[in-house]
C-alpha cells in the first residue's frame, strides 16, 4: 500500500538542524508566492478551497476559522500552532517536529499574515522539551534570514511548553494554560477566532495542519482538493502501534481502507479490535476493518491503536478509563464523577466481583457524560466503552459472576 507524503515529505531528507537543506529543497517558496503579492483573503480563500479540515480531531474547516479570525476586530491576533500531542498512542506531530521544524514554520508564518497575527507560539506538550533545542534554533536560523516577515507586517514565533495536562490539547484549556492558570476548559461562546488568548482574536491549529499550508499555498488548493474523499481532502498522517510487526508513521490519502492500513503497513495478524483515534477512540472490530479512514467515517488526531486475541478487552478498557479519571481536570461533575464511576466499576468486572446490572449502569453513565460533560475529554471518554459493549459485550458477561 503506497504512501502519499504531502505533510512528511522533506523528514528524514532535509538536515533539521539547516534551513539552507530546506531552501536547496524549494523550502519557503510558498511564503515567496505570497511576499509577491497575494492578499489576505487570497490566501484565505485557496485554504477554503482546498478543503482542509483540522488534523488535531476536530476537522473543523480550516479556511473557514482562518476567515472567522481575519475578519474579528482587534488591535492585537495570535495564532497558536497546538503541539501538545497527548492523545494515547500519538506520537506523529513530534516525528514531524524532529525531521521537519521548518514547514511548520513556513505555515505559522503564512497563517500569520492571513489572518493578521502579531505572533505566533508553539505550545510544546512537556514530554517534549528535548525539542526546544532545535525549535529554537530552526526559528532563530529563519528569522535571521528574515523570511517571516511579509511586506509591512512582522511576525514572531516564541516556544512555550506545556504543563503536563492532557486536558491542554483542548484549545481553551491551552489558552488557559498559557495565560498562566491551571489548564481547565473554557465557557463557550466565545470562540478563540473572536476572544481568544488575553482576549485577543486567536487562530489555533495543530501541527499536521500547518504543515499542509506550504504546500496549499503553493500548489494551489484545487490540487489538495483533488486528493481524498467528498468531506475529506488531501493526506492524512497515522500514528500505528500495538500488536503490529511495524510500528511508525505513515501518511496516506484520505479514505485509504483501515484493513490495508493495519495488515499491509503495520503487518498485523490475529487481530481483535483497532482503536481509531486514541484512548477516546473508536473501536473496530475485525469484521469492520474495511472502513475507509476519513471524517465521514472514522478517523480521529491520528493513532491507530492494535490489539491482538491475547488481549482482554475489559482489561484494556478498564486501563483506559484509569487514564481519563487521572487526566480530568475536575471541573464539571459528569466527567469528574463520571470517570471514577466507571473505573470502579471496570474493576469490580474484571476482579470478577461485578454483576449484570453493571453493564446497564455502564451503558447509562456513558450516555450521561457524552450529552452533558463540559468538554471533549468527558464527552468521548465513553466512545470505546460503548464500542466494547457492542462488539465485545460477551467478554464482559464472561467476567460477570452473577
Amino acid at each position: 500500500m503506497p504512501q502519499k507524503l504531502l505533510v512528511l515529505r522533506d523528514c528524514g531528507v532535509i538536515d533539521p538542524q539547516d534551513v539552507d537543506s530546506y531552501l536547496a529543497r524549494g523550502g519557503f517558496e510558498a511564503l515567496r508566492r505570497v511576499q509577491s503579492g497575494m492578499t489576505q483573503t487570497q490566501i484565505i480563500d485557496e485554504v477554503k478551497r482546498s478543503g482542509l479540515r483540522g488534523r488535531g480531531g476536530g476537522g473543523f474547516p480550516t479556511g473557514l476559522k482562518w476567515e472567522q479570525t481575519a475578519r474579528s476586530p482587534g488591535e492585537k491576533k495570535y495564532i497558536i500552532c497546538n503541539a501538545s500531542e497527548g492523545e494515547v498512542g500519538a506520537f506523529k506531530d513530534r516525528y514531524i517536529l524532529e525531521g521537519d521544524p521548518f514547514t511548520l514554520i513556513e505555515g505559522m508564518a503564512i497563517a500569520g499574515y492571513a489572518v493578521g497575527a502579531s505572533g505566533g507560539f508553539i505550545y510544546l506538550r512537556s514530554e517534549y522539551a528535548y525539542l526546544l533545542g532545535l525549535l529554537v534554533s530552526a526559528i532563530n536560523q529563519v528569522t535571521q534570514k528574515g523570511l517571516l516577515g511579509i511586506g509591512g507586517h512582522s511576525f514572531g514565533i516564541e516556544l512555550r511548553l506545556g504543563t503536563g495536562g492532557y486536558v491542554c490539547g483542548e484549545e481553551t484549556a491551552m489558552m488557559e494554560s498559557l495565560e498562566g492558570r491551571r489548564g481547565e476548559p473554557r465557557v463557550r461562546p466565545p470562540f478563540p477566532p473572536g476572544q481568544g488568548l488575553l482576549g485577543f482574536p486567536t487562530l489555533i491549529n495543530n501541527v499536521e495542519t500547518l504543515m499542509n499550508i506550504p504546500w496549499i499555498v503553493a500548489n494551489g488548493g484545487d490540487r489538495f482538493s483533488e486528493m481524498g474523499t467528498p468531506e475529506s481532502k488531501g493526506t492524512k498522517v497515522f500514528s500505528l502501534s500495538g500488536d503490529v510487526e511495524r510500528p511508525g508513521v505513515y501518511e496516506l490519502e484520505m479514505g485509504s481502507s483501515l484493513r490495508e492500513v493495519v495488515e499491509e503497513l503495520a503487518l498485523a495478524r490475529n487481530v481483535k479490535m483497532v482503536q481509531v483515534g486514541g484512548a477516546s477512540g473508536r473501536i473496530v472490530p475485525p469484521g469492520k476493518m474495511d472502513v475507509l479512514l476519513s471524517y465521514e467515517t472514522v478517523l480521529g488526531p491520528g493513532p491507530i491503536i492494535v490489539f491482538n486475541r491475547s488481549r482482554d478487552v475489559v482489561d484494556i478498557m478498564c486501563r483506559t478509563m484509569e487514564f481519563f479519571a487521572e487526566e480530568c481536570c475536575g471541573k464539571c461533575a459528569p466527567c469528574r464523577e463520571g470517570t471514577q464511576a466507571m473505573v470502579e466499576t471496570l474493576a469490580r468486572i474484571a476482579d470478577g466481583k461485578g454483576v449484570r446490572k453493571d453493564l446497564k449502569a455502564l451503558e447509562k453513565l456513558s450516555s450521561a457524560m457524552m450529552l452533558t460533560s463540559s468538554c471533549g475529554l468527558g464527552q468521548a471518554a465513553p466512545f470505546p466503552i460503548v464500542d466494547s459493549l457492542r462488539y465485545f459485550g460477551h467478554e464482559y458477561e464472561a467476567h460477570i459472576s452473577a
